[in-house]
């Protein structure tokens, strides 16, 4: 009788098994691509944005800047005679806002030997929106009595638009 009980009980099959693995595999699949897209932030800053910097940047280093030594009195001039609210006009695009400043590699700003900034031209101040930015090394050449401690040849160029 033992013998009948035996052949009658079914045990796992492989089949069994193997579509066990693979519902739970494609569970764990499902659970993981849900988590990265909940927890990745979305940045408020668009392709458009960073385009625009872009653009901005290589105008500026094209039109004011002979192998990248940038022409800083011109460029100076040119930027509180048009503003930087001429430049985000040509150049297009959703930013409503914009800065241009030249910075010591470092990130902080280039200052004369009086404490101004060397170059800083922007539509409004900027008050920690998100931002696009963009960068570019140069060489300052221009008849600028910078302050001490000022002498390595390159700066970078900081083109920063919002909306």
């Amino acid at each position: 009788m033992r013998s009948e009980r035996r052949s009658t009980a079914r045990g796992q099959t492989t089949q069994d098994f193997a579509i066990g693995i693979g519902i739970f595999l494609l569970s764990v699949a499902v659970v993981f691509a849900g988590i990265s897209s909940v927890t990745t932030p979305t940045d408020p800053v668009g392709d458009a944005e960073r385009g625009q910097a872009d653009r901005i940047a290589d105008r500026l280093v094209a039109e004011f800047a002979a192998h990248n030594e940038l022409d800083g009195d011109r460029l100076a001039d040119a930027l509180e005679a048009g503003g930087t609210d001429r430049l985000l006009e040509l150049e297009g695009g959703p930013a409503d806002e914009g800065s241009v400043r030249l910075e010591r590699l470092d990130g902080t700003t280039l200052e004369r030997a009086d404490g101004s900034p060397v170059l800083e031209a922007e539509t409004t101040p900027y008050e920690g929106q998100p931002a696009a930015s963009s960068a570019r090394i140069v060489a300052l050449e221009g008849s600028f009595e910078l302050e001490s401690g000022a002498d390595d040849p390159a700066s970078r160029l900081v083109v920063r638009v919002w909306t």
